[in-house]
C-alpha cells in the first residue's frame, strides 16, 4: 500500500505545529513591531525595534528550516534555543502587564500563563530535532 505524500507522518506532526507558531509570530513582528518593540527590556543595549527585526527574521528563518526535511533537525535546534532567548521578554512582558494599571486581569493572566509554556515549546523542539 502506498503512502499518500501529502498526509503529514505523526513524526512530521510536531515540526508543522512549530513551523506554523514560528512563521505566524515572524510574521507579527512586522506586521505589527510596535507590540515587540515594548517586550524587548529596557536593559538590552541599542534599539528595541533592532532586536524585534532580528527576533521577527529568526523566527521566520527557523518556521520554514522546520518545514524542509533537510533542514528539520537544525530547525529544531535552533527553534529550542530561540524559546530560551526570548525567554527574557517573556518575563518582561508578565512584570510590565502584571504592574500595568492599564491591562486587564485576561491580560495578565495570559503574560504569567506564557513563562511555562515555554518548557514544553523548547521540549517539543528538542523531540523534532531528535526525530528529524
Amino acid at each position: 500500500m502506498q503512502q499518500d505524500s501529502q498526509i503529514p507522518r505523526p513524526s512530521q506532526k510536531p515540526a508543522l505545529r512549530l513551523a506554523a507558531l514560528l512563521l505566524g509570530a515572524g510574521t507579527m513582528h512586522f506586521a505589527k513591531p510596535t507590540f515587540f518593540d515594548n517586550l524587548v527590556p529596557k536593559q538590552l543595549p541599542g534599539d528595541a525595534r533592532t532586536y524585534t527585526n532580528v527576533s521577527g527574521v529568526a523566527e521566520l528563518a527557523i518556521g520554514t528550516a522546520l518545514l524542509v526535511p533537510r533542514t528539520r533537525r537544525l530547525g529544531g535546534g535552533l527553534a529550542a534555543l530561540l524559546f530560551v532567548a526570548v525567554f527574557p521578554a517573556n518575563i518582561n512582558m508578565a512584570v510590565d502587564w502584571v504592574e500595568s494599571p492599564k491591562t486587564t486581569n485576561a491580560q495578565k493572566a495570559v503574560a504569567l500563563l506564557r513563562l511555562p509554556l515555554q518548557i514544553p515549546l523548547i521540549t517539543e523542539a528538542l523531540k523534532v530535532r531528535r526525530r528529524a
